[in-house]
């Protein structure tokens, strides 16, 4: 598998850059999330972890730490940019030669971003930036426009142009880094809903029927935190894999966090609760995800 770890830069009480009505933590999370959801949706080679996957604070240290004990093969931080400039550039570390492996992987994630997203080519740069020069694997920071540039902002409020800015880096780094795109005939892995591409475990003693029902005479709750801008959730009659998430999600971020009472557990992490909509769900609430159970 190839281990892809997408840095959403900025976050939490660090806007970033901000615009007229926009700040850059919230469109590097919406261009960082489509980017891990194509790649784990399309490929049968590539597992994502993010740095962030809701609206945290998270230090330059610790993105960095994340990557490297993850043991990832590449590292793409998604930016955007400001100061009075317009159009796309991205950086490699500056003591890197352009025959490096890293470089061959920048142009060829330049050459396909630049099809896609309608901006002016800034050119392939370099820089020593901690994401860059603290990475212990193959690294590169794209900036995807100026936030202070009335057109730029423009792009960055349409959804199409998301995607698309999102589908020039997976083509790119499918190209790159030679992953496979996944076929009607490809065996697929169990998956959790979580980030990374984990499988489910059941425990050794357990039948295919893991299902508990809660019996505990106190009955627990579910904390979902307000950081997430989403949650998946599963019908009771299918595996909590991606593939098999209803259409509605979860918005906790929303309502300042949601809590749901735990009917019973499905899989490990993996529980039942009751939503108004959608009535009995199964929901994914594993330690990495920011849940809390009390």
């Amino acid at each position: 598998m190839v281990k892809i770890f997408v840095d959403p830069g900025h976050g939490g009480s660090d806007p970033g850059a901000t615009g007229t009505g926009l700040a850059e933590k919230d469109v590097t999370h919406k261009i960082a999330t489509r980017i891990r959801d194509m790649l784990e949706d399309e490929y049968e080679n590539a597992t994502v972890k993010m740095s962030r996957t809701g609206d945290q604070t998270v230090s330059l240290e610790e993105r960095t730490d994340m990557a490297n004990a993850w043991g990832a093969d590449f590292y793409l931080a998604v930016h955007i940019n400001s100061g009075g400039g317009t159009g796309y550039e991205d950086y490699i570390h500056d003591l890197l030669s352009n025959n490096s492996r890293t470089a061959e992987i920048q142009r060829t994630i330049h050459k396909e971003v630049i099809k896609l997203n309608d901006l002016i080519d800034r050119g392939i740069k370099k820089a020593n930036y901690h994401v860059l020069r603290e990475s212990n694997m193959d690294a590169m920071l794209s900036e995807n426009g100026f936030i202070d540039n009335t057109n730029d902002l423009a792009k960055m409020k349409d959804p199409d142009w998301i995607n698309n800015v999102a589908r020039g880096h997976v083509n790119g780094l499918a190209k790159a880094l030679n992953l496979h795109k996944l076929t009607k005939t490809t065996k697929t892995t169990t998956k959790t809903a979580s980030d990374s591409k984990k499988a489910l475990q059941r425990p050794a003693s357990s039948s295919s029927s893991y299902t508990k029902e809660s019996t505990d005479s106190k009955k627990k709750t579910l904390y979902l935190p307000a950081s997430a801008d989403s949650w998946r959730i599963y019908p009771l009659n299918k595996d909590p894999i991606k593939k098999n998430a209803l259409p509605d999600q979860l918005r906790p971020s929303k309502y300042g966090g949601l809590q749901y009472e735990i009917l019973g557990e499905t899989w490990p992490n993996v529980y039942i609760i009751q939503t108004k909509q959608l009535g009995k769900v199964q929901i994914y609430a594993g330690p990495e995800t920011g849940a809390e159970i009390k």
